[in-house]
């Protein structure tokens, strides 16, 4: 027995590409941050409305949560390939150069999502300006448990404190970032990454 339901009322689909949406997010938190992005830049820039955009992504928190994932899995996902690395030099050159692709890639907005996003939160994005912290804590842990993990095996000497180091190469990697905001060049960000490279251990 046929359904007396009109077709139009079955599952419907969406009148717009999710996935393209939320890259075109991504690009808006990226330009202008967190609190930067109002719902008109983004609405605009995604090319929907705002009943669209609160029924296929939430609020605004929400988006946002959704887009820094898509920017970690994305352009940011040098980090979790230069971890794997078969040394730990090796694994610290390709973050450096990893990170100097994408903040020198004209392509891009300026700066680094996550850290564009934290510069300016007021209390009501304090989840959000939360979330930032777990996720750049969470990349210093997992470049902290890299080298641990080389020192093991015999990479540095018994002297090298490998939570130093890694939170000294984090260090430098977010100083790239706020210096790529500031327009330096690309050539200017690759110097300051093989700069911090004379100081590895031995």
């Amino acid at each position: 027995m046929e359904s007396s339901k009109p077709a139009s009322a079955i599952g419907r689909p969406r009148a717009f590409d999710a996935d393209r949406a939320l890259d075109r997010a991504v690009r808006v938190f990226w330009e202008k941050g967190y609190e930067g992005a109002s719902m008109a830049d983004l609405t605009e820039a995604m090319g929907i409305n705002r009943p669209s955009l609160y029924a296929a992504f939430g609020n605004k928190e929400s988006l946002f949560r959704k887009a820094l994932i898509r920017y970690c899995e994305g352009p940011a996902s040098y980090v979790t390939l230069a971890l794997e690395a078969p040394t730990a030099r090796e694994a610290a050159e390709k973050l450096l150069a990893g990170a100097v692709n994408v903040l020198s890639d004209p392509e891009n907005p300026c700066g680094c999502l996550s850290i564009q996003s934290a510069l300016v939160c007021g209390d009501e994005a304090t989840p959000v300006k939360q979330e930032l912290v777990t996720v750049r804590c969470d990349t210093l842990r997992s470049i902290e448990d890299r080298f641990a993990k080389a020192k093991e095996e015999g990479e540095f000497s018994a002297d090298v404190d490998t939570k130093r180091l890694a939170r000294y190469l984090s260090t430098v990697i977010q100083g790239l970032a706020v210096q790529a905001a500031s327009r330096a060049t690309g050539c200017e960000l690759k110097g300051v990454a093989e700069q911090a490279m004379m100081a590895w251990p031995g």
